[in-house]
């Protein structure tokens, strides 16, 4: 029975860091409450994350805390150009489907809008575990997001699938989830792409960049 509760086990190893992904959710949710923040927390949120992916976090809130500090400039940019793009998106599907009309030209609309908003997605789901790891420019960052994306399609899919279940069960089954939910979801998916940072080559060290970084 003392096997179940040696921290050496991999399903109890496991549960320990869902469990701390949680306690990371709420630093989360506290530091994003501005809106205009939202890309240092999430940046935060995943250079922890991919560290507890690791096995090489120590401090989790002192961790996470530096990670905000020192990305705060570029990944706020970064978050804003995201931000207003996804607006931008959301606005044009609300105007194509309330003219939509059955020809040529509103499908062509259509599937164009479709096809920017899967880019949009991709982006997304890699641009601030990129800037958690990598130091680039934003445009650096939007680029390799897009392309790490569309290289690593399975890993791709498997993350969209757990922040669609995520939002599922938000929605539909338990909302009070939402106080969880995207860490568990940070978590998950970093075990997923410490494999791919690593393979792009990112920061061996796991650690973030000085006061004084390359982002533009």
């Amino acid at each position: 029975m003392n096997n179940w509760f040696n921290p050496d086990r991999p399903l109890l190893a496991f549960i320990t860091k869902m469990t701390y992904s949680a306690y990371l959710n709420i630093l989360w949710l506290v530091c994003s409450l501005p809106i205009v923040t939202v890309g240092a927390s999430t940046t935060a949120l995943f250079y922890v994350t991919l560290k507890m992916a690791e096995d090489r976090d120590d401090g989790l809130t002192r961790m996470f805390f530096r990670a905000f500090r020192q990305n705060f400039k570029p990944a706020t940019k970064l978050w804003l150009i995201l931000l207003g793009v996804g607006v931008f998106l959301g606005v044009d599907g609300y105007i194509l489907l309330h003219l939509w009309s059955q020809n040529v030209f509103w499908t062509l609309i259509a599937a164009l809008l479709i096809a920017a908003a899967i880019v949009y997605a991709i982006v997304l789901l890699y641009a601030f575990p990129l800037l958690a790891r990598f130091e680039n420019t934003t445009f650096g960052i939007l680029k390799a997001s897009l392309l790490v994306g569309l290289r690593y399609l399975v890993c791709t899919l498997v993350m969209a699938g757990i922040y669609f279940l995520m939002g599922w069960i938000v929605v539909y089954l338990f909302t009070p989830a939402f106080l969880l939910g995207f860490g568990c979801c940070a978590m998950l998916c970093s075990f997923l792409l410490v494999n791919v940072v690593h393979a792009c080559g990112g920061d061996p060290d796991g650690q973030p960049p000085e006061e004084e970084t390359q982002h533009e």
